[in-house]
């Protein structure tokens, strides 16, 4: 017998694992690796797959289940997963299997009628015990310690003097005394956030007033539009002034769907129940206990199936859970669906009333995210990059466009924050954080300039839109914030200038901000709403001519000359007037070529559509 790798992503061996799986009762399920005992005779007796760090579709043949197999197998994949950084593995089986995987050093985390979670190797579930009981005794310490300079305060009124001496006192005491023996009553709140909204922060709210002290766990898994980060700041930022809840991170043990596997349920639409069953185990067992709490507060679902569900199976699992009636706005329940559907509808009003001011900036960052996102992936586009080609650039392509886009979103996010200050942020403030996102966007494209052009652009409308409650002064807002910037060296627009003789008649990208984008605001961004307005399935592609026949457009002034830009702004006129897509892919062809590529219209192309997403 001898111990084989098979790749799961190749389809001969994909089958070849299918066929074995399907001899023994189980489905093919989601793996990167696949280790497979064979007889002598070259024959599957054994295999077992790895997701990450966990095992799956382990299976030994009848006749060789005595043979100690299972222990080789298993011992193999633990040993590969170590190798790979998993000093931590764990495993989904049936419960008839949990003595035989006892046996080879697993331990139970969690079980359900149908499946039962296991776990082998250093740390894991004890590390996230330990780890939340300290942020309950941090939390503790926090309360006892307000609770005696409240007192301490209200005995200042009585004894200003000895007052102050016994609040020096309690500021050199590491650690407060108890001043009470009642157990505390401390409940939990386990949300996504996708992003945080007022019916979130509502939830929370009507919580913190049942319960001493309330945990609020965001869920850790990255599956969603806003990253685990932002919507752990989005809580945090929105709860602050609620002083006994405390935000914390979300636990590694929660089991998704996208975690849970189905490969051994006899019916695929047990899959569901099974999955939550064992989140609500591994939470009733371990993360409960170890923050000290008893409550578990949810809101009403009146849309969503599985998550009326899950709270359905909750009041069954869980001795103490306090349901919520959700926040409604305009008779509809507040969601963060509804906020998503509003930010894909360019409905800036609307997502103002079902999120509280510290969301807006990530929304605003996610949006110029989403508007270089489409650019990008308009196709096809003359001599710019997009799914097709790399048109007229050498050092670009798609993939290395896509992780610059990638690289710059944290930092619209920072831009964006920046921006929501009282007062108008400084251009050096401006200036150091554009300057620190230069970097990083170099640094992931390994010195190809792929966005500088659209970081300014999209990084000055980020702040102002941050700044302005009302998008009808943008325009202003971003004249104002332009003004503050210095002529520039060295930028295209500069160079551009030189080779066009001085010409004043050619404007950089600092000349268009100053003006606050006139011909944006004044005919882009009217063309682009009406386009979307009549569902054209080509608004981006006419919106990007329609730019072209108007932008003095420096990048392809430096690649190419004036003369060049003219005929661009006249062939753009011309395919505009009679539009088809045919003769847009034979003016790439050309552009690339001649090595033209309006990179200036593509950027302002970018800025129009954020702008339309929150403005229209």
């Amino acid at each position: 017998m001898e111990i084989q790798t098979l790749n799961p992503t190749t389809p001969r061996q994909r089958q070849r694992i299918e066929a074995f799986l399907k001899r023994n009762g189980l489905r093919f399920d989601d793996m990167h690796y696949y280790a497979a005992i064979t007889d002598d005779d070259g024959e599957m007796i054994a295999g077992g797959g790895l997701k990450g760090n966990v095992i799956k579709c382990v299976a030994v043949d009848d006749a060789h289940k005595g043979e100690a197999i299972a222990n080789t197998l298993i011992s193999h994949l633990i040993a590969h997963a170590n190798e790979e950084g998993h000093s931590n593995v764990k495993l989904f089986t049936k419960p008839k299997n949990r003595q035989l995987f006892e046996s080879l050093s697993f331990r139970l985390l969690a079980e359900a009628p149908e499946a039962v979670l296991m776990e082998t190797g250093i740390g894991g579930i004890n590390n996230t015990v330990e780890a939340l009981k300290k942020i309950r005794e941090e939390s503790e310490k926090y309360k006892e310690y307000n609770k005696e300079c409240k007192e301490n305060n209200k005995e200042c009124k009585e004894n200003s003097e000895e007052c102050k001496e016994e609040e020096k006192t309690n500021l050199n005491t590491s650690t407060p005394q108890p001043l009470t023996t009642t157990t505390p009553l401390r409940g939990v709140v386990v949300m996504n956030c996708n992003p945080f909204t007022l019916g979130h922060h509502y939830l929370i709210e009507q919580a913190a007033k049942q319960v001493e002290r309330l945990f609020v766990m965001v869920v850790r898994e990255d599956c969603s539009l806003f990253a685990y980060a932002e919507r752990k700041a989005m809580v945090e930022q929105g709860v602050a002034h609620l002083e006994n809840v405390t935000v914390i991170d979300g636990s590694e043990y929660a089991i998704s769907q996208a975690t849970f596997p189905t490969y051994f349920l006899k019916r695929l639409d047990d899959a569901a129940d099974t999955q939550m069953l064992l989140d609500l185990d591994l939470f009733r067992r371990h993360i409960a206990p170890a923050l000290g709490a008893t409550v578990r507060f949810v809101g009403t679902e009146p849309t969503d199936r599985l998550t009326r569900r899950y709270n359905q199976l909750m009041h069954e699992a869980l001795a103490d859970v306090r349901e919520t009636v959700r926040l409604e706005k305009e008779g509809n329940a507040v969601s963060a669906s509804r906020v998503r559907k509003a930010m894909e509808q360019g409905d800036m009003s609307t997502i103002r009333q079902l999120v509280p001011p510290t969301t807006l900036p990530y929304i605003i960052a996610h949006l110029a995210t989403q508007a270089l996102q489409a650019e990008l992936d308009t196709t096809p586009k003359p001599g710019l990059v997009d799914k097709d080609n790399n048109g007229a650039h050498r050092d670009m392509d798609y993939a290395l466009m896509q992780r610059s886009i990638d690289t710059l979103h944290p930092y619209f996010v920072k831009l964006a924050l920046l921006g929501c200050a009282d007062a108008l942020p400084t251009h050096t403030s401006i200036r150091d954080i554009g300057i620190e996102a230069e970097k990083a966007m170099l640094s992931s494209t390994n010195g190809v300039n792929t966005h500088k052009g659209a970081l300014f652009s999209m990084g000055l409308a980020v702040v102002a839109a941050a700044h302005e409650k009302n998008t009808d002064s943008l325009q202003t807002t971003i004249k104002a914030l332009a003004a503050s910037f210095p002529d520039t060296n060295g930028t295209h627009g500069s160079k551009a200038k030189l080779l066009s003789k001085g010409t004043t008649a050619i404007k950089g990208a600092l000349d268009n901000a100053r003006e606050g984008y006139e011909m944006l605001f004044a005919e882009w961004l009217p063309f682009y709403i009406e386009r979307r307005k009549e569902r054209d399935a080509h608004t981006l592609h006419k919106t990007l001519l329609r730019i072209m026949c108007d932008l003095d457009d420096t990048n392809v002034i430096y690649r190419t000359d004036l003369a060049t830009a003219e005929e661009v702004k006249q062939e753009a006129r011309a395919l505009l007037d009679s539009f088809s897509k045919a003769a847009l892919k034979d003016m790439d062809r050309h552009y690339t070529t001649r090595n033209i590529s309006p990179g200036g219209a593509a950027d302002m192309l970018s800025l129009t559509i954020f702008i339309g997403s929150i403005q229209t």
